[in-house]
């Protein structure tokens, strides 16, 4: 993992196209701002989880169907 010390209105680029800009520090917390071409997904990493284990289940859910169909096309 790369650290780096950033301070307000700072910011960092990742390859030509991204970049990630501190807006602000107040107390614990610090506000960021992210520049990206718009086929990029950017969530926070609870949401991208979220997701993942959604996707999970659906595909669980759609392999379940399909067995159940082939099954009923062998009876």
């Amino acid at each position: 993992m790369l650290i780096l010390n950033r301070k307000e209105s700072e910011s960092i680029t990742i390859g030509d196209d991204i970049e990630i800009k501190v807006v602000s520090v107040e107390g614990n917390q610090v506000r960021i701002g992210i520049d990206a071409p718009s086929h990029l997904d950017i969530h926070r990493k609870e949401i991208y989880i979220a997701i993942q284990e959604e996707n999970r289940a659906a595909a669980a859910a759609s392999d379940d169907l399909m067995n159940l169909l082939k099954r009923s096309q062998k009876e």
